[in-house]
């Protein structure tokens, strides 16, 4: 496997993890008519980048994926973003992505590690650690209310 190292991700980096955020997400043919018809839902905010909130997965020194965390009012953690290129799924980045994620939220004295998963990633995310805690009303259907202990 070539060799794929974790960084916080710089505001100018941004554009292109949109861009990369549209392509993961297009490639998903069950999301596509949603996206397409809500483009505002492609949008990675500044803030979370300026606030060390978003990390990006590089392989071989080139940009593979990112994922953001955000703190939740209840000691928790969000998974609030991941996205890897659709040419490197099954690679093993978004689960690298996952746990630099995990470790992150531990490190800022999170209890838990909280995603809305889409359907068609329960198996992913059941593979990384997170539980089915419910299922949670989305704009663009029903989503899964996951959850996975620090």
């Amino acid at each position: 496997m070539k060799q794929v190292s974790i960084r916080p991700a710089r505001p100018d980096d941004r554009t292109m993890l949109e861009s990369l955020q549209w392509r993961a997400s297009l490639s998903n043919p069950g999301d596509r008519d949603a996206l397409l018809a809500n483009p505002d839902a492609i949008a990675l905010p500044i803030e979370q980048i300026a606030e060390g909130c978003v990390f990006v997965a590089e392989r071989d020194g080139v940009v593979a994926g990112f994922a953001a965390v955000v703190p939740r009012p209840d000691g928790g953690a969000e998974l609030d973003a991941l996205f890897v290129e659709p040419h490197l799924w099954k690679q093993g980045i978004g689960r690298r992505l996952v746990d630099e994620i995990a470790e992150v939220a531990r490190v800022r004295e999170a209890s838990f590690l909280h995603v809305i998963g889409n359907p068609h990633a329960e198996g992913f995310y059941l593979s990384c650690g997170f539980c089915v805690t419910g299922t949670i009303e989305t704009r663009f259907g029903v989503g899964l209310a996951m959850r996975r202990p620090l």
